[in-house]
């Protein structure tokens, strides 16, 4: 299972700027610099649809991508440390926020964790924060090429052990890697059998 054709649509800092689509659709978001653009290239098998950078909080907009079979992958603000202003970060809340409780065709937010590092803070008190609102979702540890493998299952159980706190039944969490293409077909899988089940 493979995706074989990608197309960028546009860039939008207001959510009202969004064309509104029937299309159900996949969301990216993380702190800054955790992947998000990246591991959308690698599940479209490109290496430049999304921009990527080793600069925080490169992307300052919401960036939709049209997929094969009717579905649209959109990449999200960063949130946390970003060389903004503080107006800005609240800015960034504010259209996150507006977008996961309104967009009426968000199928599944992607939470992306660096696995290179524990999850922080604010990793937990956003995830909380899509629970109360009911925003459907999954984890995604990235860049799990960087960590020794033994350490990844530490990881897993670290990250576990945190959700533990404040939930009952642990969220799902994959692992990935967009150098390696860990995860790739898990996340493939996930992505195409949900687009399906909404085909009746």
């Amino acid at each position: 299972m493979d995706i074989s054709y990608a197309e960028f649509m546009g860039s939008w800092e207001r959510n009202d700027q969004i064309p509104e689509s029937q299309a159900p659709e996949f969301a990216f978001i993380g702190r800054s610099n955790v992947g998000k653009s990246s591991l959308i290239n690698m599940l479209c098998n490109r290496k430049k649809l999304a921009k990527t950078s080793s600069t925080p909080g490169k992307t300052q907009l919401i960036n939709l991508f049209k997929i094969e079979k009717g579905f649209n992958f959109c990449d999200l603000p960063g949130y946390g440390y970003a060389k903004v202003s503080k107006t800005k970060r609240d800015a960034f809340n504010r259209m996150i926020n507006h977008y996961l409780r309104e967009r009426k065709n968000l199928f599944n937010l992607f939470i992306l964790l660096d696995m290179r590092v524990p999850m922080q803070e604010l990793d937990i008190n956003f995830i909380n924060w899509c629970g109360t609102n009911e925003v459907p979702f999954i984890i995604i540890g990235t860049k799990s090429d960087a960590i020794k493998p033994n350490k990844i299952e530490a990881r897993i159980k670290e990250y576990e052990e945190k959700l533990s706190e404040s939930w009952a039944e642990i969220p799902t969490i994959i692992t990935t890697s967009s150098k390696s293409k860990l995860g790739k077909d898990v996340l493939l899988n996930f992505i195409f059998n949900g687009v399906k089940s909404l085909e009746g």
